[in-house]
Order: C-alpha cells, then structure tokens, then sequence
C-alpha cells in the first residue's frame, strides 16, 4: 500500500519559516515534519511514499538525496573525495516517488495527478505533509475495509485555544480553559480506494476537501475513523514552537521509540 503525502502548498500562514523552505521541511526535533509522518507510516509496515511536490520542492529532493549526510556526522577528505559516517542513525527504510504536482495545484489535482502511481485494484493513504498522531494506521486500514465506502477519513478533537466561559446572571459559573472541542475536525490520515479517482479533476483549480469530498458524503461514500490519541497540525509558528517543545518532552507521536 502506498502512502500519498500532499506537499506542495505554500503554508503562508507559516510565512516566516516558509519563505526560505517549503512548510514539509520546516524541522522539529531537528527533523523536518515529513520525517517524521514518513516514520509514522514506515514503522507501521507502510514503506512506498508518493510525495506531491510543489512549492520549493526541489528542496524536499535535495534533502532525501543527501539524507545520510543530513543525518548524520561525517568526515569529508577533500584531497581524494573520501567520505566517512561518523554517527549512524536509523535511516528511513522506505521507497519515495518525487512528483511534481504543480506550483499552484490545490489538494484534488495533486492526487489526480499521482493517478499512473498507484496500482490498479490499490487503496492507498493520503495524508498532509504538515501533521502527526500516534494513530494506528493497522485498525485505520481494517475500519476502511468494514465500512466498504470509498474514502475513509480520520476525524479528531482538536483543542480550542480560548478559554470558555459559562455564566448565570452575569457570574461565571464555569471557566475551562482550552478543552478539548467535542466537534470533530477531518485531521487527515485518510484511506482512499482508488475509485476517489472519478471524483477529482487534475485542473490546478480541484480542491479535494470540497466537491469529492462532498460529494462523497452526499452519497454515503465517505467514512469517518475516530482517533482518540494525540493528533495535532502545524499551521503558525506557535505549533512549531508547540511541536518542539514536545519533542523535548518526549514527542506522543514518536510511536517508535515507544515500541521499541
């Protein structure tokens, strides 16, 4: 099974960061974030990633192209050319299809365009290049098949960040700051069959969150997997200070290193 992971926007609400580089490489923990969703799904047993390029993504090649050297210490003889690792840190095992979806396709034509990519009878993952969970992708892929729609995604609870206030005759009578929202949000972490097909266009203007999504639901094609671990996006600068601060406190997602 292939994992499709959308990588070309521009994240401008993240400007200061991805002005200089695309929004997937923006680093935490020392890591660019598409690291460690790749680690996610690797560890997992899911090693065939389709990256859909665009913005900057020719920094996204560069980086997997020098990845040993990115990731570890080395020692470069220039006289003779010789190079010799120093550290030797888990490498990602794992195949990657670069794809260059375009510099200002949205999210539908970036899959269409990844189409001649995946197999014939396949379903395949779809996730952001901007978010990570501690999500089960095993009972991910067993909910999707039991429920038999075409797409499956993986609905959370994200947290509000204002406080909320309950009051009676003008007294607060509850105050609970930055709960968890009992809405559902899609957080990504989807399984798609490949029929999503016939749902998307690869006009630059098709937005898979809108009309095949929508459409989908209209028809009853369209799952939804509660996950009630840890999920969280990157968008602003304060969820990389966020991720970053929980990576020095051991990163809920990094169900790697909980597993062994």
């Amino acid at each position: 099974m292939k994992t499709v992971i959308l990588c070309g926007g521009k994240g401008r609400r993240l400007d200061q960061e991805t002005e200089f580089k695309p929004k997937p490489l923006v680093l935490i923990g020392g890591k660019p974030i598409l690291w460690h969703i790749m680690k996610i799904y690797s560890h997992q047993g899911f090693k065939d990633f389709i990256l859909c390029l665009g913005y900057k993504g020719h920094m996204i090649k560069d980086f997997f192209l020098n990845l040993e050297e990115m990731s570890n210490d080395f020692v470069l003889d220039l006289r003779n050319g010789r190079k010799s690792i120093l550290s030797d840190n888990k490498r990602l095992d794992v195949t990657i299809y670069f794809v260059d979806t375009g510099l200002e396709s949205m999210t539908g034509a970036r899959v269409a365009r990844v189409k001649k990519y995946i197999g014939e009878d396949e379903d395949f993952f779809l996730t952001y290049g901007d978010g990570v969970a501690d999500v089960d992708l095993h009972k991910l892929y067993e909910y999707h098949k039991k429920m038999g729609k075409i797409a499956t995604i993986t609905s959370v609870r994200p947290i509000c960040w204002f406080g909320l206030v309950e009051s009676q005759d003008g007294i607060v009578t509850k105050f609970d700051e930055k709960p968890d929202m009992k809405a559902l949000i899609n957080g990504g972490f989807m399984v798609l069959n490949r029929k999503i097909f016939d749902y998307l266009s690869e006009e630059a203007s098709c937005v898979l969150e809108r009309e095949p999504l929508q459409t989908l639901t209209q028809e009853g094609q369209l799952a939804a997997y509660v996950h009630n671990g840890f999920w969280k996006s990157m968008d602003t600068q304060k969820d990389v200070d966020d991720l970053n601060r929980m990576y020095e406190q051991g990163a809920p997602w990094e169900i790697w290193k909980k597993n062994g």
